[in-house]
């Protein structure tokens, strides 16, 4: 016994065998994290370390004139700043909260349910995996056509719920939920959508936080819908909005300011979302109640 807590996995205090997995780690933290911290000291560099040679990693005399900028040129655009962080708002809500309720009902439904043709369809979703955005661009805009959804929320919103990954990583994580746990309350009486809404989506919170990371990062950043959707200005993104005011700015010396600032605005709701949901994303089936 004495053998066994001098060497356990996780001690409370440090130990030298630690030392071994600090060597490991660090560097793995530095290069992961070196980025993000560039993003948010770049934001508030003045122009002369902007353009310092060799450049800046840490700003030495932070300013807020690049948003002063971002700001002052958005106010200058027919349709307000506010407007198109509504519409970001409003579809990256609906796609992230559509998207997670439809894959994780068609997850459990592949992973749980007898039915002829699941391994199919499950094969089917592995196989659009494979595909990038660019190679259904032209399929995808003839069906939000052909449909009357050009001009619409709905063409920047309905293309992008289905998520082949989302839908891989939850029947992934389901199929770890045990039959016998399932058998047992169907011995009780429980329904499919008890068993779901009461069993399966609790056990997979994990994987849920996983998957609603996924798409909001997808939504978030998208461009193709405003791009190709969407003729009306005040229906457009926040993303496709700063995607176009750096770009028209970017070959003045203030652009690169604009860009800059831009960057962490568009980077902030990724890494806010991290920092919520992260504890469910470090979560294992143990810590769901699962011995």
């Amino acid at each position: 016994m004495a053998a066994y807590k001098g060497h356990r996995m996780n001690p409370d205090k440090f130990e030298k065998g630690q030392i071994k997995l600090y060597i490991f780690v660090i560097p793995l933290v530095l290069i992961t994290g070196l980025p993000i911290i560039f993003i948010l000291f770049h934001a508030f560099k003045p122009m002369e370390e902007l353009f310092a040679f060799p450049p800046k990693f840490i700003t030495t005399h932070p300013t807020l004139d690049n948003f002063r900028n971002l700001f002052k040129a958005s106010r200058s655009a027919g349709i307000p700043l506010s407007k198109y962080v509504f519409n970001s708002l409003l579809i990256t809500l609906v796609v992230v909260v559509s998207s997670i309720i439809i894959s994780s009902g068609c997850a459990y439904a592949l992973s749980k349910l007898k039915f002829r043709g699941r391994k199919t369809l499950f094969k089917i979703n592995q196989l659009a995996l494979m595909f990038v955005p660019v190679a259904v661009m032209i399929p995808r805009y003839l069906v939000v056509e052909k449909f009357g959804l050009v001009d619409t929320y709905w063409s920047q919103i309905l293309p992008l719920i289905p998520l082949p990954v989302a839908l891989f990583l939850l029947k992934q994580f389901i199929d770890e939920v045990p039959d016998e746990l399932i058998e047992a309350a169907y011995m009780d009486g429980a329904t499919e959508l008890h068993i779901f809404a009461k069993i399966v989506i609790p056990l997979s919170r994990p994987a849920l936080a996983t998957a609603a990371i996924l798409v909001f990062q997808q939504v978030w950043t998208n461009l193709e819908a405003s791009n190709y959707y969407i003729n009306d200005e005040s229906l457009k993104t926040l993303a496709f909005y700063m995607n176009t005011l750096t770009g028209a700015s970017s070959n003045t010396v203030s652009g690169q300011g604009i860009a800059a600032a831009a960057s962490l605005l568009m980077f902030l709701p990724n890494l806010i979302l991290f920092c919520i949901l992260q504890r469910h994303v470090m979560n294992t089936m143990a810590h769901s109640g699962i011995k």
